[in-house]
C-alpha cells in the first residue's frame, strides 16, 4: 500500500500563489504516473493535471498557463505550483498515484492510489 499525503494549501487572495506537495510513503515507479485531482462543494472530482512517466505534463484546460506539475522521483513527492489563483479554483485538491488504465487518466475510477486532500480557498 502506498499513502498519499498532500500539504500546502490555504486560503489566498485572487492572484496569489500556492505550492501543493504530495509525498508518498514508498517508492513511486518513475514509470507510474502522478496527479492531482480537486472537488468543489456539490462538483464531481475533476483531473486538475497529470504526468505521465516520461514527463509529459496534461492540464485541464482552465489551468493552463496557470499550474505547473512536476515530480521529484527522488523524494517520492509530486508538486502543483499554482499562480494567478482564481475564485473558481477553490477546492479540495487530491493527489492521485498509479494509474491502472481501464479509462482514461481524467477518471478518478483509474488511480489506485489517493491522499485525504488538502483545501484551497481563493477569495478576497
Amino acid at each position: 500500500q502506498v499513502q498519499l499525503v498532500e500539504s500546502g494549501g490555504g486560503s489566498v487572495q485572487p492572484g496569489e500563489s500556492l505550492i501543493l506537495s504530495c509525498a508518498a510513503s514508498k517508492y513511486i515507479k518513475s514509470t507510474n504516473s502522478m496527479a492531482w485531482f480537486r472537488q468543489a462543494p456539490e462538483k464531481e472530482r475533476e483531473v486538475v493535471a497529470f504526468i505521465s512517466g516520461d514527463g509529459t505534463a496534461t492540464y485541464t484546460d482552465s489551468v493552463k498557463g496557470r499550474f505547473t506539475i512536476s515530480r521529484d522521483n527522488a523524494k517520492n513527492t509530486l508538486y502543483l505550483q499554482m499562480n494567478n489563483l482564481k475564485p473558481e479554483d477553490t477546492a479540495r485538491y487530491y493527489c492521485a498515484a498509479e494509474w491502472r488504465g481501464g479509462g482514461t487518466h481524467f477518471q478518478p475510477s483509474t488511480w489506485n492510489y489517493w491522499g485525504q486532500g488538502t483545501q484551497v480557498t481563493v477569495s478576497s
